[in-house]
């Protein structure tokens, strides 16, 4: 039997493939026609368009025909009709990856037309992250990063090895994801806070988490860290050399430990201070209920 695939491997198959699915999701943007919403807590968890199922369905026709023995999931797998050709969907062992993909990470901003959309798709076992990758196809640009060797950023036109190092540049604006709204008294007398869930605007656009790798944010606080979107970015800006911890300041569990493909809350920060006041403002804090 021959050797499983290394993660440099998935990432360079998989690559040429999703340099054609972001090609479809920015030619489609002005156009698209959204699905029936999803069930989940609020709009940006239920939002569902054409590009969601399409780009998951070519990701998986590519990944069935180079690796298909990989573990994957996908978060449509429920609708997917490939879902059933794959071994299996949970996490592995050391070398037994589980592939994630989120086909349109910001489905809310895809359809109101921002560009701070994403495709992103992981390479994960029981311990923990070990690839990630992030193409942003409205500014023809991608991330990437192997655990352990920092994060990169490239055109999309170029080849993992042409990437250059991420050079970050930290704002001293902070990003709360959903149900973190009111820590916004808490770090307004220092930061630009912004809460999705009272800022968001279908007019006025504004950084999503994957802002922290592009220079608009210096920090960012989520209540939960799915694996194949939050999780992932967060992975992507430790590599880069930010700070990520749960809201105690504590390191992140094994994946393994985790419920529903999720770490638990996130900060995330692009400093120590920053970092530290993230920690003062959630001192106490517990996450409402959905």
């Amino acid at each position: 039997m021959s050797s499983p695939p290394t993660p440099r491997q998935i990432l360079e198959t998989l690559l040429p493939p999703l340099r054609l699915a972001a090609g479809y999701a920015r030619h489609i943007q002005d156009n698209i026609v959204a699905q029936p919403a999803k069930a989940g807590p609020n709009p940006f968890s239920t939002a569902l368009t054409d590009a969601d199922l399409s780009v998951q369905t070519f990701v998986e026709v590519a990944l069935l025909g180079s690796f298909p023995n990989l573990r994957f999931y996908g978060e449509e797998f429920e609708q997917s009709y490939n879902t059933k050709y794959f071994r299996a969907i949970d996490l592995g062992p050391a070398g037994d990856y589980l592939v994630t993909l989120d086909p349109i990470d910001g489905t809310r901003f895809y359809m109101d037309g921002f560009p701070n959309y994403q495709i992103i798709l992981t390479v994960l076992n029981a311990a923990g992250f070990e690839a990630v990758l992030a193409v942003s196809p409205a500014e023809d640009q991608y991330f990437y990063a192997l655990r352990g060797q920092g994060t990169r950023v490239g055109q999309l036109a170029q080849a993992l090895d042409d990437c250059e190092p991420l050079q970050r540049s930290p704002n001293q604006a902070v990003l709360l994801g959903t149900r973190m709204a009111p820590l916004k008294d808490k770090l307004s007398d220092r930061y630009t806070v912004i809460s999705v869930s009272e800022d968001y605007s279908t007019d006025q656009p504004i950084p999503n988490v994957n802002g922290i790798l592009k220079g608009h944010l210096g920090g960012v606080i989520l209540a939960a860290g799915k694996f194949i979107d939050g999780a992932a970015l967060a992975f992507l800006a430790q590599e880069a050399g930010c700070i990520v911890t749960d809201h105690q300041g504590q390191p992140l569990p094994r994946l393994d430990e985790c419920i529903d493909y999720a770490w638990p809350g996130l900060a995330i920060a692009a400093s120590p201070d920053i970092h530290r006041d993230l920690l003062t403002a959630l001192e106490g804090f517990q996450i409402p209920s959905v």
